[in-house]
């Protein structure tokens, strides 16, 4: 069956470039000739790498993609979704101008369809680095179409056989349906359709309070939209702790979110006024009405039609099983990304892909568990973590010291004000060592990385006391988190003897 060709709109001049880059119309698909070193099936984050690097080392690769190469990432995940924030945290600045002692005349008067007219533009300007001409300048054969696997060293991608060596599978994932009675019927966006929005909805109501929801939440409230988010759960960011998702919690309620915790969904309907969200949190029906629908409650890999059975790949709901060294039941068949890691992140895609590759190509033993991966939600503020929580740790039999500083004693973050947040390290009570660290911030994000690298070579907390960070800043409290771990370990009675020891040198 041949894939058809994809259609991304508006159909505008960025989005034509986007698809011109990335499934060009009158591309066409190499002829195989001999049996490839290794085949990749997916264009997403972890097969362009695995691809890329093939290529690099001289093998005879072939890339396979059936919709957009770039994958979610370019397409409908963090490109597009960053320049939507970062629109939105433009807006919120207006508002929040004269705390600074800037008078704005008035309320931001924002332009929505300006704002995803950027958005389109800057998604098309970067999607040459993932485009079909890029990959096959690297040396590798691109081919566009549905694959299939025909035997456990081939697969089929329309209408031609290519004879593997060996395989990564990097599919991806995408957004997971929810069974809602009459959600369907009604019409919904997810990531992969909210991003084609031309004008800005009146009414939203986001289901779902995980990253992507509260991301993409935050950022329509901060262009204009009357937002209500529901979720099933007791509070937003269930992965994070409490206190994390308590600070993100007041900063929603701040801006207007309304939040409609504990809330079982019932149905959707819709009416000449728009369309009802009727939901139950345990004191009858009640209902919401909006002008749209965004579903984000999870990832669904994208399995269907590759026919892993004649492959001898192993899979279920949550993706293709692989073990540490990220080899799937057929030896001569890996996988990475989205597709077989909980870790559904580009970054960890990436990383991931390295692992495969090396693995795949060389009989390499490198281990996925060996990787230290961060995570972050690009909320106002941010949330970032790294390693284990308190809990986690003391779960694997860890004895544990958690040290804990406000940004409200941070000169930077109250010069700019961003006092809202904290930094936390939990480190190991019998040596010392950092066993994981959480950031809530505005620069969260950019901030993670040195606890990252603390934590991979295995450092003291008390190590980043040394770090000399420029001031001021608002990552130097990490800094002040490693000089808390000393002053924790200077015990009264050393105090006692030092007193002694400087009364004695007068």
């Amino acid at each position: 069956m041949s894939a058809l060709q994809p259609q991304v709109l508006p159909a505008d001049e960025y989005n034509q470039e986007l698809v011109n880059n990335t499934h060009p119309p009158a591309w066409k698909n190499p002829q195989p000739a001999g049996r490839y070193n290794l085949v990749v099936l997916g264009a997403g984050t972890a097969g362009l790498v695995s691809a890329a690097g093939a290529a690099a080392l001289g093998a005879r690769v072939a890339l396979i993609e059936r919709h957009l190469m770039g994958g979610d990432c370019l397409n409908y995940g963090c490109v597009p979704s960053k320049a939507l924030i970062r629109a939105a945290r433009a807006a919120y600045a207006v508002g929040e101008a004269e705390s600074f002692g800037v008078a704005a005349k008035a309320m931001p008067a924002v332009d929505f369809p300006e704002v995803m007219h950027r958005l389109r533009r800057l998604r098309a300007q970067i999607s040459h680095h993932d485009s079909v001409q890029r990959f096959s300048g690297l040396g590798a054969d691109v081919y566009l179409g549905n694959a299939r696997f025909t035997s456990t060293n081939s697969v089929e991608v329309e209408g031609q056989r290519l004879e593997f060596s060996k395989a990564i599978i990097a599919t991806g994932a995408r957004a997971a349906k929810l069974p809602v009675p009459g959600l369907a019927e009604v019409g919904y966006l997810t990531n992969e359709s909210v991003f084609s929005l031309t004008e800005l909805p009146r009414r939203l109501v986001v289901i779902g309070a995980g990253p992507i929801g509260c991301e993409l939440g935050q950022a329509f409230r901060r262009l204009g939209s009357q937002v209500a988010m529901l979720t099933d759960g007791s509070r937003l960011m269930p992965r994070e702790d409490p206190e994390t998702a308590a600070i993100v919690t007041e900063q929603f309620q701040r801006e207007g979110i309304a939040l409609h915790l504990a809330a079982k969904i019932r149905r959707a309907e819709k009416s000449p006024q728009g369309k009802t969200i009727v939901f139950d949190r345990g004191r009858g029906e009640e209902k919401i009405l909006c002008d749209e629908i965004l579903v984000a409650v999870g990832r669904a890999p994208n399995l269907e039609g590759l026919n892993l059975e004649a492959a001898s790949v192993q899979y279920d709901w949550k993706g293709v099983w692989v073990d540490d060294h990220l080899r799937t039941s057929n030896p001569r068949i890996y996988a990475a990304g989205d597709i077989s890691s909980r870790y559904q992140f580009t970054h960890a895609a990436e990383a991931l892909a390295r692992i495969a590759l090396q693995n795949a190509l060389f009989f390499g033993r490198k281990r996925a568990s060996d990787l230290v991966i961060p995570w972050a939600t690009y909320t106002d503020p941010e949330v970032a973590h790294v390693g284990l929580t308190a809990k986690e740790a003391r779960e694997r039999g860890a004895e544990v010291e958690s040290f804990t500083l406000g940004f409200d004693d941070n000169d930077r973050a109250v010069v700019d004000g961003d006092t809202a947040g904290f930094a936390r390290a939990h480190a190991s009570r019998k040596d010392g060592r950092i066993l994981g660290a959480t950031l809530v911030s505005r620069h969260a994000g950019e901030s993670i990385g040195e606890f990252v690298l603390a934590i991979q070579k295995r450092m003291k907390l008390r190590d980043l006391g040394a770090v000399i960070h420029p001031y001021p800043t608002q990552a130097e409290i990490i800094k002040r988190l490693g000089d808390s771990s000393m002053k924790s370990r200077f015990k009264p009675w050393m105090k006692k003897l030092l007193v002694k020891f400087f009364a004695w040198r007068r």
